[in-house]
């Protein structure tokens, strides 16, 4: 079961409007299990958590322990619980419990790092009853995947046990010199009916069926399942000891979200919630007190879908389960708030309509099911998708859900198991099966927030499986191993350099430091014999979600040349690796120097020059190449600092390429799928799907007041006036009251006239009609401006006396002062004459360039 999260997009600035606050329903009854083992394995001696665990000694459920033993972990384990003792063996060892007739959660506790067992030697398989769980399963691989730090494992599954039989699971390893190890076993019954079909149940509550499968699928008490989802909305996890009984935790959605939606916590309507579509233990109660939807507040969202990537294991049948409970106040009749929903691009409901579904009842959670197929061979990882849209003729147009549960369902030989992840290096250990069975093989520090939009229609789900057969026959290896998609990048002859896996490693000493992370790592390096400094970005192994945005980034940024935009040095696309070699940026990134950071924060007139570097930069992406390039992520994280203070941009994946220079700006729109960033998004791209150059200026806006307030472009917890950065800083502008956003390290710093040019240039950018907007010339014009009279201005209080940060801070070659062109910077001004009006020649003329 996936468990780690990361912040992930809400671009749209809504927040539903809630009633008066009142305490929390809680349910009536509490499930209580009737069995419930927490064995500590390897451990002589018990251990008590504070979530109410009592985990016990493993001795007497061993019932075969040929030469096992016991380790304690290499590093002790922060979290509480199993992780600190393993119970290790190189042949089959076998626990056993006498427990009662129905289903039960099986969870499987790991932590991977034992000083005399290599984690490399970690292949084995897991079986519970008829059933394998896993298959030549490498905890490391998969806890290096889930870039967990404390190296932490947890998977989960649901088996239903018949009269007289005791629950066996067996660790055996998968090779003759593998072994086979278990840090924690923990076993909770569940109620009969919470995931399997009841038998008096009619055609009508069984799940339904999507994509190539069209028979009923009732989930029968002969199916194991996994747990690969359990995801709730809101801003932090539900630990076990919150659950309704069953020690379920519930993750946030968030690092699976792929569209643009908003987050509604703690919804207080003081309505009490009522189980009377579903038990009361089915979901906490908090689950269902916060909700994630469109943002429309009556705005018509047609132009994207609310959207989840779920990666799953081909080759199996899912259980999707969906969670729904209506307190909206201004939903009051069935029908005012509908939408579509679509499994697969498959519209499976295209009516929903969670008010009808409770009986015109508010507060009655509602659940959901599905059953869909994905085929395949079980030897590749796709994704699974659930997209939401608003149904046109619903009163209120908006779509939106509480919960998701996914359960992978056993195949017809009991097996359960998916691939491992790649490994590091293309070799694996040899394999010599001591078990016979003919199942297949077991088989992210830089924030990127990708927004991604899929269409309304549904796709043929046979279509989808048509593409990828064809995507994987234009997959060919070259003699050297390095895997291409569709034969070759286009990468320009000598300017960009192709690194081999082996000089990657060698330049970051086998990726043993990591320097940041987001895309998946970035590591410090140095290459052409230490001479020379680098960043190297390394995309998550095993990852295909990357793969178009890596390629887009080398094709783009091998063809750029300008001072404010990053050097892309080479690449490495080799042994299932994907690798960027960028410029090393000494000062990192902007956002690192403004707010939520250590680091002294930046004076006005450096933050002045940072900008004026950006907006320089952004003008030759649109003006200074043969085609318009629309960069699509203009944010503060993706404007690196040099040496010198230098301002970069960087971070091409989702680039896209316009139309030729010298047409008009209305002509050269792209259609495309929406992505960007949380906060920067242009309200006119995700609304109507067309993207312009003028998206990167509404972005470049966000950022310049980002520059100027020293805070995020939104914040959840604040009132729903601050809530968004852009909003706030308009309903400032319009009463005079400006100095309310300006970030209190700038106190004393702003001389007024500066402010107020600064900030109209600001929101000139995120006017609502994008051709009414500047382009990145005349903001480059403006702000050079503004910087000539900052420095001019006979009462500018020096930056010195504030704690800002010193230019020889990044670098020790270098103490100059950081300048915008020459000596411009230095440069004073005799008297201040305002803008002229025709500045904005663009507002002025929407069609000119």
């Amino acid at each position: 079961m996936d468990t780690t999260g990361t912040h992930i997009a809400s671009g749209a600035i809504f927040f539903l409007l809630l009633l008066c606050l009142s305490s929390l329903s809680i349910a009536d009854v509490i499930y209580s299990p009737v069995e419930l083992f927490s064995i500590n394995c390897g451990s002589n001696s018990s251990l008590s958590t504070r979530d109410g665990r009592n985990w016990t000694a493993d001795i007497k459920f061993l019932s075969e322990n040929k030469d096992s033993v016991a380790a304690p972990a290499l590093t002790p384990s922060t979290l509480e619980g199993p992780y600190t003792d393993a119970r290790f063996s190189h042949s089959q060892f076998t626990y056993s419990f006498s427990v009662s007739t129905g289903p039960k959660f099986i969870r499987l506790f790991y932590s991977t790092s034992y000083q005399n067992f290599h984690r490399s030697k970690a292949y084995f398989s897991v079986k519970a009853g008829p059933y394998t769980l896993l298959q030549y399963f490498n905890a490391s691989l998969n806890a290096d995947a889930d870039d967990d730090p404390d190296n932490f494992l947890f998977r989960e599954y649901c088996i239903n046990l018949r009269d007289g039989e005791r629950l066996n699971i067996s660790f055996i390893p998968s090779t003759e010199d593998s072994y086979a190890f278990i840090n924690g076993i923990e076993i909770v019954s569940m109620p009969p009916f919470l995931y399997y079909t009841h038998p008096d149940d009619d055609i009508t509550g069984w799940p339904q069926p999507v994509g190539l499968n069209t028979n009923p699928f009732p989930i029968e008490n002969n199916y194991a399942m996994e747990t690969k989802y359990r995801l709730r909305v809101g801003d932090q996890q539900i630990p076990a000891s919150q659950d309704t009984g069953m020690l379920r935790s519930w993750d946030v959605d968030n690092k699976y979200v792929t569209t643009q939606s908003v987050l509604s916590l703690d919804i207080e309507s003081g309505i009490k919630l009522r189980f009377t579509k579903t038990p009361n233990y089915t979901a906490p109660d908090t689950v269902y007190r916060s909700l994630r939807n469109m943002g429309s507040n009556g705005t018509v969202n047609m132009g994207f879908n609310l959207t989840w990537q779920l990666p799953v294991d081909s080759g199996f049948t899912y259980l999707l389960r969906l969670h729904f409970c209506q307190l909206d106040p201004r939903i009051e009749n069935p029908g005012d708030l509908s939408f579509f929903i679509f499994v697969q691009d498959q519209l499976v409901e295209d009516w929903a309509d969670v008010l009808g579904w409770s009986d015109k009842q508010k507060g009655v959670p509602v659940v959901r099911q599905y059953a869909v197929v994905i085929p395949g061979n079980q030897q590749e990882r796709l994704n699974l998708s659930l997209k939401m849209h608003p149904n046109p003729q619903s009163l209120a147009k908006d779509a939106q859900i509480n919960a998701i549960e996914l359960f992978k369902i056993n195949d017809p030989t009991g097996n359960l198991a998916g691939p491992n992840p790649d490994p590091p290096l293309p070799q694996s250990p040899k394999r010599v099966p001591l078990e016979s069975s003919n199942k297949k093989s077991h088989g992210t520090t830089m924030r990127t927030l990708a927004a991604i939009a899929g269409s309304v229609s549904g796709v043929l789900l046979l279509s989808f499986i048509a593409i990828l057969i064809k995507r994987r026959k234009n997959v060919t290896v070259n003699e050297k191993g390095t895997s291409r998609d569709n034969g070759s990048l286009f990468v320009p002859t000598g300017l960009c350099r192709h690194f081999s896996i082996k000089e990657m490693r060698t330049a970051t000493n086998n990726f043993d430091e990591v320097f940041v992370g987001g895309f998946g790592n970035v590591y410090k390096g140095h290459i052409d014999n230490g001479s020379t400094t680098v960043a190297i970005k390394r995309l998550k192994q095993g990852s295909r979600q990357g793969i178009r945005e890596f390629k887009n980034e080398i094709e783009m940024l091998s063809q750029l040349r300008h001072p404010n935009i990053v050097s892309l040095i080479g690449y490495c696309y080799e042994s299932n690796e994907m690798i960027l070699v960028y410029e090393f940026m000494d000062c990192g990134n902007l956002r690192d120097h403004l707010y939520d950071t250590d680091n002294p924060s930046l004076s006005w007139k450096h933050r002045l020059q940072t900008c004026i570097g950006v907006a320089r930069g952004l003008d030759y992406l649109h003006t200074g190449v043969k085609q318009v390039i629309i960069h699509r992520d203009v944010k503060s994280a993706n404007i690196l600092l040099d040496e010198k203070w230098e301002a970069k941009v960087s971070d091409f994946g989702l680039a896209r390429i316009g139309g030729p220079m010298g047409i008009s700006m209305m002509t050269t729109r792209v259609n495309t799928e929406v992505k960007g960033s949380i906060g920067y998004l242009d309200p006119e791209y995700y609304k109507r799907n067309i993207l312009t150059e003028k998206s990167d200026v509404y972005s470049f806006g966000v950022m310049l007041l980002e520059v100027l307030s020293g805070r995020h472009p939104l914040l959840h917890w604040e009132e729903k006036q601050r809530m968004s950065l852009a909003n706030w800083a308009k309903h400032c502008y319009e009463k005079g009251t400006l100095s309310e956003i300006v970030d209190s390290e700038l106190k004393g710093q702003i001389k007024p006239q500066c402010l107020n040019k600064f900030s109209e240039v600001a929101l000139s950018c995120l006017l609502e009609d994008g051709t009414q907007r500047p382009s990145m010339k005349d903001i480059v014009g403006v702000l050079e401006f503004v910087l000539q009279f900052q420095d001019s201005a006979v009462n500018y209080e020096d930056s010195s006396s504030h704690s800002t940060v010193p230019l020889s801070d990044c670098s020790e070659n270098t103490g100059s002062s950081m300048t915008s062109d020459g000596d411009r910077s230095n440069g004073r001004m005799e008297s201040f004459v305002l803008i002229p009006d025709d500045v904005f020649s663009e507002t002025k003329n929407p069609k000119g360039r």
